[in-house]
């Protein structure tokens, strides 16, 4: 009870220093950097985070993306290829002309070398960059190079898909979080008895979401999901405490004819109440901090963050709002359409094993329809994007024109014997779905000495210890 009353007692205090707070809220959340990188949260033993590594630390190439220009010249194409190579952190752009200028006759280069670089009037123009798929600085140079193309040119890749996933984020998320903020309305507007505390309640929580959006600026960063997610799941998984406070607070008044007496007894009761299942909420988020995949360390921590502020919100600002606000909340009471449920619960009591033989008949299907549901679950994020994306049309267009759907970089020895890297070209080659393979032994064949290629193309695909190979399928 000491703790009730005093809450009571300080309600104008707690009032200030919650609104005072919403400040450096607001500016910590802005400065919070959101990261776009996937493989920031994944194991550093996986291979795909070790090839990403290598690929940065001993070959200077971390991003690269497909550029497919339609209708173009290609006095155009080199035109655009110079502008393109004076975008900040672009370390190389390779196309057929840089492969086709070597001092070799044309027709001892495989066939395959131009088919993948022209497809009827289209034209594909390789992008690297010198930093990673996800970074910033990757993210502001697509945005330059699209800039700088024009509508008949389509930018592909895992990098131009983050961007895009970016700005759409960032332009749908407070969206989004409106339409929340106005289901939730509907819907205490009709089922709670009054008219004006769903806005206090949103007020309480709104608080408690930007304090704990504003204090993820000490974990340094969060990622985009995190931010696109943690405010709604924050607004849902909280709201259920501030019901409670004030169907106990009505309740108490019934007992208690001085409001604030009526309020210390409810905030003791909430607290009681709700500090179990908000421990059991915390402690389902904290879960997922032990995902190898960190992605649920960074969800998992603030969110559990967010319930604790919930929480702490629900007990002291909420509270000191109602109290505050006690006039004109009981002059906007009504009937709430919520009927009695005490024949209901009766009822329920009376035949409680019809309940369990339910569920018995239903776990089995219930079961199959979960493993049903598991074969299903699909892993290709394009699938969820809007299909007017940029990043999207640029995929379609490099699926219809030149057939590639994804393409990898493999990283070989660069000390590798001749005889089994044309060896291994050629088993990839045989691997089903794989279209073709780009790099130094599939470019020249085993018919020209790779003495005879001009370092300014050799130095594209092979550095001191490694060779590039760009497998397309």
């Amino acid at each position: 009870m000491r703790f009730g009353k005093a809450i009571v007692k300080s309600r104008v205090v707690i009032l200030i220093i919650a609104l005072a707070l919403m400040v450096p809220s607001v500016l910590g959340m802005i400065f919070t950097r959101v990261n776009y990188d996937m493989l920031n949260y994944l194991p550093e033993n996986l291979d795909t985070v070790k090839g990403q590594s290598y690929l940065m630390d001993d070959f200077g190439k971390g991003a690269f993306s497909f550029i497919i220009v339609e209708g173009m010249e290609d006095k155009d194409i080199v035109e655009l290829e110079k502008k393109i190579k004076k975008v900040d952190h672009v370390d190389t752009v390779l196309w057929y002309a840089d492969v086709a200028d070597l001092s070799m006759p044309m027709d001892v280069l495989p066939s395959e070398v131009k088919d993948a670089f022209n497809s009827g009037d289209s034209t594909m123009i390789a992008v690297f960059f010198d930093t990673s798929t996800s970074a910033d600085e990757t993210m502001d140079a697509i945005s330059e190079i699209r800039n700088i193309t024009n509508e008949h040119c389509f930018v592909s890749g895992m990098s131009a898909m983050v961007c895009d996933l970016r700005d759409l984020a960032e332009r749908e998320e407070t969206i989004y979080v409106g339409i929340a903020v106005i289901l939730a309305v509907a819907v205490m507007l009709l089922f709670m008895d009054s008219y004006l505390i769903p806005f206090v309640f949103l007020a309480s929580i709104g608080m408690s979401i930007l304090l704990n959006m504003g204090t993820n600026y000490f974990l340094g960063e969060i990622s985009y999901i995190t931010k696109a997610l943690a405010a709604v799941l924050q607004l849902a998984v909280t709201m259920d405490y501030s019901i409670f406070l004030w169907h106990s607070y009505e309740e108490q008044k019934r007992v208690h004819s001085d409001h604030k007496e009526a309020m210390a007894y409810a905030i003791n009761e909430t607290i009681l109440s709700v500090f179990g299942s908000s421990i059991t909420t915390v402690a389902g988020f904290i879960a997922l901090c032990f995902m190898s995949f960190t992605l649920g360390k960074d969800l998992g921590i603030v969110m559990a963050k967010g319930v604790v502020l919930g929480v702490l919100g629900c007990v002291t600002t909420l509270p000191a709002m109602i109290l505050i606000l006690d006039k004109p909340l009981e002059k906007t009471t009504h009937r709430s359409i919520i009927p009695k449920t005490k024949k209901l619960a009766s009822g329920i009591i009376k035949i409680f094993p019809v309940f369990l033989i339910l569920f018995l008949v239903i776990l089995y299907p219930a079961f199959y329809g979960y493993q049903q549901t598991n074969n299903e679950v699909y892993y290709n994020i394009s699938q969820s994007l809007p299909e007017d994306m940029g990043n999207v049309i640029a995929n379609t267009k490099l699926e219809e024109d030149f057939g590639i759907g994804t393409t990898h970089m493999i990283l070989v020895d660069s000390k590798l014997d001749a005889k089994k890297g044309y060896k291994m070209v050629d088993e990839l080659k045989k691997v089903k779905g794989v279209k073709y393979v780009l790099g130094l032994k599939s470019l020249i064949g085993s018919r020209i000495p790779e003495e005879m290629i001009p370092e300014s193309v050799t130095e594209i695909l092979k550095s001191d210890k490694w060779e590039l190979m760009l497998v397309n399928s």
